[in-house]
């Protein structure tokens, strides 16, 4: 099924969907098990899935595994050493975009939870959410929590990958967007216009700057380290019309946060910033938050935690190590808006996610498999619970 969802090139362009074809595998493997997903059309082409396997075992909690179907482009296939969606197995590997984040987390929750429910009843049910656009701004997450998919929901499991790692953390994000309005005018004669671009290039240098200060005011979390500002897109003029000055010049922001660093005095001081470069130039300014992500976290005592681990130390018989997530994931924005614990963990190492020749050890598919199916048995009988009051 992983190489099957490899195959399914699923990278959003900006021209239409994308993942309808990763999720006809997924629908067709569920419904190959007698489960009945529900399949939502978040966007054209861009299906949300989601299936609820109830344990038969009398109530209790609700468990939810998620897990994203789209992927990043694979950038220039000359990089590769294998064709990028191929889904070639070499030396043990699994090959192409998406081994790791996520296809093979898809695969491995699926079958865990395939995987217990032929193990026998157990208490409350299991939610599959497989879900659209984690790679852009999200939207599969928001529309699977306004949609209710989340509903009688306890705990969440994302399955992106973690190297081993069970992460209750996350840092938080601000995607902005700043606009600085000026004149345009010919550039043989830049007096009768106000050019933006020169204040965008002071902005640029204020932000390191304002980087710096918040990195010495707000400790370096021990799982997430600090919080960044980093400029990513830069928009301004056209090359056709290079002997004129633009009118307005724009710069997207990737912010990541970590606890302690509050978003809204944060964009205070950014907007601060902005003013000060705009007004000495007679410029309009305006920052727009595309979008707002906290910092995730959850306790380490968390039962879904306790779960992960034991489970985890069980199958591997070594304890895993907590981490943190360096981005955000699905998870973040479903804590974020329902309030609900989650914690990330899952095949493949963090570091080779978007990377040419990106990979997945087989065998870790089936290992991580085995690790989700023991977690959400003890999670849903209790186990962890118990185990954790034992501890205490």
């Amino acid at each position: 099924m992983a190489v099957q969802l490899v195959r399914a090139r699923s990278v959003f362009d900006g021209a239409g969907g994308c993942e309808r074809e990763a999720a006809e595998v997924v629908v067709k493997t569920m419904q190959g098990w007698g489960w009945e997903p529900l399949v939502d059309e978040v966007a054209p082409g861009r299906p949300n899935v989601v299936a609820t396997v109830e344990g038969g075992g009398g109530p209790g909690p609700v468990l939810a595994f998620e897990g994203h179907l789209d992927v990043v482009t694979e950038g220039d296939p000359a990089a590769w050493t294998v064709a990028p969606f191929s889904g070639e197995i070499r030396d043990g590997k699994l090959y192409g975009r998406g081994a790791a984040d996520m296809k093979s987390g898809l695969a491995a929750m699926l079958y865990a939870a395939r995987a217990l429910q032929l193990w026998g009843p157990f208490p409350g049910a299991l939610r599959l959410l497989v879900l659209v656009d984690e790679e852009g701004m999200m939207l599969g997450a928001k529309r699977a929590v306004a949609s209710g998919a989340l509903a009688g929901v306890s705990a969440v499991v994302s399955c992106e990958p973690e190297g081993g790692e069970v992460c209750p953390v996350s840092k938080g994000a601000l995607r902005l967007r700043v606009d600085l309005d000026g004149q345009m005018a010919h550039g043989a004669m830049p007096e009768q216009g106000r050019n933006p671009l020169p204040s965008l290039g002071r902005l640029l240098v204020a932000l390191e700057d304002l980087q710096a200060r918040l990195q010495g005011e707000v400790p370096a979390h021990p799982l997430l380290g600090k919080p960044s500002l980093t400029p990513t897109v830069v928009c301004a003029g056209l090359p056709e019309q290079m002997n004129t000055s633009p009118s307005r010049a724009s710069a997207y922001l990737d912010v990541r946060t970590v606890p302690g660093v509050g978003h809204a005095h944060l964009l205070e001081r950014l907007r601060a910033e902005v003013e000060a470069v705009a007004s000495p130039a007679g410029l309009g300014a305006s920052v727009a938050v595309l979008d707002d992500r906290p910092p995730v976290v959850t306790p380490a005592t968390d039962p879904v935690v306790t779960a992960l681990m034991e489970a985890h130390e069980q199958v591997n018989g070594v304890r895993p190590a907590l981490g943190g997530v360096p981005g955000t994931t699905d998870a973040t924005v479903i804590t974020r808006d329902t309030g609900l614990p989650s914690v990330v963990y899952g095949p493949g190492g963090k570091w080779v996610a978007h990377q040419a020749d990106e990979w997945v050890a087989v065998e870790e598919v089936g290992r991580y498999a085995r690790v989700y199916a023991l977690a959400a048995l003890a999670y849903l009988t209790g186990q962890s619970q118990q185990n954790e009051r034992s501890q205490a």
